[in-house]
């Protein structure tokens, strides 16, 4: 199963990524965790040790120039277009508690979607996730589809767009959603986060028209909790995960 999760910065979709990792992971899964967002928080949120000394893959700047043969930052000349990326999960993946991560880094220079060594890498890498490898992978983007393409739009079993009670949250749910169904991607869901009533609830549920609604977390002040800790959201909230098993109940129909 392949799934990646979205939304507006400061909804929650890092917290929920992780709940979702953890949980395939206990259900005997092998999962490998991706971290596309330029906010990289994600070994944080699934508990690994030192998660600051996880070094990114667009920063390995001699692996970027020995697989495309051009050093990263540059634009304008020659360098390969298909790298070699097959090995890279085994070879530098993180692992804590059987579940391996990998985090993919920014591309610091050329502009949104540059063709430039680092970018070719990562695309490339997320292609080979995507379309090859068997394991759950668990991808935690940013709000949009930067990282997905044409050729691994049809890979992602289900795109999840994170919401929280909110216009704002709703409105980029919405622009997400037209970006996704442009280059092919039909399967997507929305989870409904911070809930604090029904009311919540049916307020999202309303007005998510054409979505396929996932289910709902409800606002827990032990989450909150988890955050200033900086430990994982579900070693404090039981309640979490218990709605996260009602959500991979309806992704695993």
């Amino acid at each position: 199963m392949k799934i990646a999760v979205t939304g507006k910065g400061g909804v929650g979709k890092t917290t929920i990524a992780a709940c979702l990792s953890k949980r395939f992971q206990d259900d005997g899964y092998s999962v490998l965790a991706i971290d596309a967002d330029p906010n990289a928080n994600l070994a944080l949120a699934l508990g690994f040790p030192s998660p600051n000394d996880i070094t990114p893959i667009a920063d390995m700047s001699k692996l970027v120039e020995e697989r495309t043969g051009a050093k990263p930052g540059s634009t304008g000349g020659f360098f390969t277009l298909n790298p070699r990326v097959d090995d890279i999960p085994e070879r530098f993946c993180a692992e804590h508690e059987g579940i391996r991560l990998m985090i993919m880094g920014t591309v610091k220079k050329g502009g949104s979607g540059c063709v430039c060594p680092e970018s070719v890498l990562l695309r490339t890498l997320v292609s080979h996730l995507l379309l090859v490898r068997k394991e759950v992978v668990i991808l935690d983007m940013e709000a949009g589809v930067e990282h997905l393409g044409r050729a691994t739009a049809k890979a992602v079993d289900m795109l999840i767009v994170v919401v929280e009670p909110g216009k704002r949250s709703i409105d980029t749910a919405y622009r997400i959603r037209k970006l996704a169904k442009d280059i092919g991607i039909e399967k997507i869901g929305v989870i409904a986060n911070k809930v604090r009533s029904d009311k919540d609830r049916e307020f999202i549920s309303s007005k998510m028209q054409g979505f396929d609604f996932l289910g709902a977390i409800s606002s827990d002040p032990e989450i909150i909790e988890t955050d200033l800790r900086g430990i994982p959201p579900f070693e404090l909230s039981s309640g979490i995960m218990e709605e996260v098993d009602k959500i991979i109940e309806k992704l695993e129909r």
